[in-house]
């Protein structure tokens, strides 16, 4: 079972079920299917990465046990469920903002990077609350404004370091570390319209097909290696 191509080929299938379920109407069953594709990917980066990262690591497990959750979303409350399963969302995002924080140089950020970073902040306080307003008719606690306000944080960090850390790095690994976050953060934006704005397939076909996308590359970057030396210091 530990063969990475033997897992490929499996969330190939998985994500044909996905397919095929969402678009002949069975919703339920699509999004079970679509829960298995990470933690098939986790397996693979288990039985795949030769040097594993703990933070990366806790990115995957955290991310996939939230999504599992779905399987046995009727065994929560709507209240337990949004809760538990954002907050492993948050920590997963958390997880991998370490994993990419690692490799940049903050003083080096704040000396080269001023106005790049200033612009990130406001694109991110932008998008943020543009994610805020789309969903703020359907919060009740403040609780649930505290969790929405620090998940799109911590998902929008790890976009905005990716793209720091590849004007930083210029590699593969940095650029594929880019297009993954990326990918996830749009998947994400399309996930928030397909729950608040429009139940349409097509954009649930869109968020799980960009998060796998982001997911691939993230694994992929995972087997590349920074350059020693960087010519911009």
């Amino acid at each position: 079972m530990c063969n990475t191509k033997v897992l490929a080929f499996l969330v190939g299938i998985v994500y044909s079920l996905f397919v095929y379920f969402l678009f002949s109407g069975n919703t339920f069953e699509a999004e079970c299917f679509s829960a298995l594709i990470l933690p098939i990917l986790t397996l693979g980066y288990f039985c795949g990465a030769e040097k594993k990262s703990i933070y990366f690591i806790a990115f995957l497990v955290l991310y996939s046990i939230s999504d599992l959750m779905v399987i046995v979303s009727d065994v929560f409350s709507d209240i337990v469920y949004y809760f538990v399963g954002n907050s492993l969302y948050i920590l997963a995002y958390v997880a991998l903002v370490i994993e990419i924080s690692k490799s940049l140089n903050l003083k080096e950020m704040l000396k080269h990077y001023k106005f790049s970073i200033l612009v990130l902040l406001l694109l991110d306080s932008f998008i943020a609350y543009s994610l805020l307003d789309v969903v703020d008719p359907y919060l009740d606690l403040g609780s649930e404004y505290f969790i929405e306000i620090t998940y799109n944080i911590s998902m929008l960090l790890i976009l905005s370091l990716a793209l720091l850390n590849y004007f930083h790095q210029e590699s593969r690994k940095a650029f594929y570390l880019l297009i993954g976050a990326i990918c996830i953060v749009f998947s994400e934006v399309l996930n928030v319209a397909y729950m608040y704005v429009s139940h349409q397939n097509l954009l649930s076909f869109l968020t799980i097909t960009l998060a796998l996308v982001g997911f691939f590359f993230l694994y992929q970057q995972t087997k590349l290696k920074y350059k020693k030396s960087n010519p911009m210091y």
